[in-house]
């Protein structure tokens, strides 16, 4: 049975502010809740209607577990066609980064992007071409965030995210910086070499001045054709693509 301190549990979740506040978010959908059952983060509980248990398999004694009618699955569901099961599950500690961890490899730098969809899809894309984590500025749209948790499709139970002030980091790293801009040297004759952070811009003004001026290397996307732009997880694809290949040159 369904409570209604439950049900306004879950829909508080959809605001930042209770996120943050209960420590929990929302995964939904068969495949990103057995990802995030097989991951290093806690399931808190798992809401469901009898005929999903069978596809998820055997559930730990340690997950509060509720089975629900269609009827009551409908009032706590999000998506325009629930696949009959949606997990809390707490949001992990952020842990102190040390910059060591970032030698011999490239990092994805995120400079306040808003939209929720751009992020999911960035998240999932990172995980795709070996990218083990990615930094947000403060003001990026938070990952735990419904919409990006569904755009990613179980790839942030794979993915570390940070949120952190991306300019004291840049500073303290003392790497290569590369930034994705319009004006820059083409992405197709860029020496990425064997590590780097790459920075990429909000989706209407670009990269913010402050971390402009860190910038040591500015890389664009040649364009052919008449576009003005590029959508930005479109452009973190192409940027992703060319370090990987390049990488095993």
């Amino acid at each position: 049975m369904l409570s209604k301190a439950q049900i306004t549990l879950i829909s508080s979740l959809q605001n930042k502010k209770f996120r943050k506040q209960h420590g929990l978010f929302i995964v939904e959908g068969i495949k990103s809740v057995i990802e995030f059952l097989s991951s290093s983060y806690q399931v808190d509980s798992l809401f469901y209607t009898e005929d999903v248990l069978a596809k998820v398999g055997k559930i730990s004694g340690k997950i509060k577990s509720y089975v629900l009618t269609e009827n009551e699955f409908q009032k706590i569901s999000s998506l325009k066609s629930p696949q009959g099961i949606l997990a809390l599950v707490h949001i992990p500690k952020q842990e102190a980064l040390a910059i060591k961890d970032f030698k011999g490899q490239h990092t994805l730098l995120l400079d306040d992007i808003q939209d929720p969809g751009n992020l999911g899809t960035i998240i999932r894309t990172a995980e795709w071409f070996g990218f083990q984590r990615i930094l947000c500025s403060i003001g990026t749209v938070d990952a735990y965030n419904p919409k990006v948790v569904q755009a990613t499709m179980g790839s942030l139970s794979r993915i570390e995210i940070h949120y952190l002030d991306l300019k004291a980091f840049i500073q303290d790293a003392k790497l290569p910086v590369f930034g994705a801009l319009l004006n820059g040297d083409s992405i197709y004759e860029t020496d990425w070499r064997d590590e780097g952070l790459l920075v990429l811009g909000n989706e209407g003004n670009g990269i913010s001045d402050e971390l402009i001026e860190l910038v040591d290397k500015p890389v664009t996307i040649p364009r052919i054709g008449k576009a003005e732009s590029l959508n930005v997880a479109v452009a973190t694809t192409i940027f992703c693509s060319e370090i990987a290949r390049t990488k095993k040159l």
